[in-house]
């Protein structure tokens, strides 16, 4: 009997810690992800907002870490980039890029990532999921977004639309879908690796 209790709590134990390990690797993996989303970059000519596949990765990271380690993934990426890895769009890095016309952005990954794990912290299929990351990039990345651009370039919350939302809203309908797709395959296993608390 005491050997079962006790194979029990070893058990339990690698379990814990199994697990801790497994959201590090994820955690780090999503920081390496954003990462190089950020050199899959497509610069327009009439914004200086550029086309990435970070969007991607961003919703995703708060779908499958939740919303306590997806954040914190993006606030690792936003860490490292200031502290002068070249892991920013085109390669750049410094503090100094979290207050240029792309900053606003920057920032809105962190919030982006939380509203889509407190979005999800229960079960949903295919169309509870998409909503969930559509609001996220609309009220996380967009938002923080369109107000950086407008405070750096001093233009209307309009002109801010015409340059930091509407060139991205296709590209973005199309990651979202995938993102939403990969998460409907991998959800019952990010669950029990991460839990939704």
């Amino acid at each position: 009997m005491q050997a079962l209790q006790l194979s029990r709590e070893i058990l339990g134990r690698e379990v814990i810690v199994d697990k801790i390990y497994a959201r590090i690797f994820a955690l780090v993996s999503f920081i390496i992800l954003t990462a190089l989303g950020a050199y899959v970059r497509i610069p327009l000519a009439f914004t200086p907002v550029p086309i990435t596949l970070q969007t991607f990765f961003v919703l995703l990271s708060g779908a499958v870490l939740g919303r306590k380690w997806g954040p914190l993934s993006q606030v690792g990426y936003l860490c490292l980039g200031a502290a002068g890895l070249p892991i920013f769009s085109g390669a750049a890095s410094g503090a100094g890029y979290l207050l240029g016309p792309t900053g606003g952005y920057l920032i809105g990954f962190v919030v982006s990532s939380w509203i889509v794990g407190a979005l999800l912290q229960t079960r949903h299929n295919l169309t509870g999921i998409l909503l969930a990351m559509v609001f996220g990039c609309l009220a996380g990345i967009y938002l923080f977004g369109i107000l950086g651009l407008c405070l750096f370039l001093k233009c209307s919350f309009a002109q801010g639309l015409s340059w930091g939302l509407m060139p991205f809203v296709p590209g973005d309908l199309i990651k979202i879908v995938s993102a939403g797709l990969i998460f409907t395959k991998i959800e019952p296993r990010c669950r029990e690796v991460f839990g939704r608390r």
